[in-house]
């Protein structure tokens, strides 16, 4: 890897088929009725599966779980501490700007805080935090023939802030 952090033009780039995905989060939490009050009530995801008081699986769209949620080794416990490794934070991607402005919305709603806002070129994101202080990222990616590039072709991301009152537009009611 150069000192820029791109491969030089004889590397490949990847070594993986282009059909691979993340397919799932998997998250330790502290009370399982506060967080699926959170992924469920507030983003509205379904439950698929619980086990008691002790593990659920949600989804959205029929799928066997988009995020799992279990208390076996973290009932009652606390977030980890500044300064240790672990999760920054993962992201749910959105099929459309419209569904990012709708979960955008119930956010809002539910008093949720964002830690952040920002237009990436080649996707807008918010930032949060669930109950467990484990970062989380609703994201939405911009059709790929409209991402910024440079001149000679390479994706070129960038970090503005977004613009949340043209974003709550996409879903302001109709009057």
């Amino acid at each position: 890897m150069s000192s820029t952090g791109h491969l030089p033009d004889d590397e490949p780039k990847s070594i993986l088929d282009s059909g691979v995905d993340i397919g799932h989060v998997h998250l330790k939490v502290a009370d399982l009725d506060r967080a699926l009050a959170f992924y469920q009530g507030v983003l509205g995801f379904a439950l698929t599966q619980r086990y008691g008081a002790q593990a659920a699986f949600l989804s959205a769209g029929g799928y066997h779980h988009h995020i799992g949620l279990n208390t076996w080794e973290s009932a009652g416990g606390r977030p980890p501490a500044p300064g240790t490794t672990g999760l920054f934070h993962f992201a749910i991607r959105y099929p459309t700007r419209r569904a990012l402005a709708d979960a955008l919305r119930r956010l809002i709603e539910a008093g949720i805080a964002l830690d952040g806002a920002s237009d990436h070129g080649v996707s807008e994101a918010l930032y949060l935090r669930d109950p467990d202080q484990n970062g989380v990222e609703l994201t939405w990616d911009r059709p790929r023939d409209s991402w910024p590039r440079s001149k000679s072709g390479e994706i070129t991301l960038y970090t503005r802030a977004l613009d949340l009152p043209s974003l709550l537009a996409e879903v302001a009611p109709i009057l």
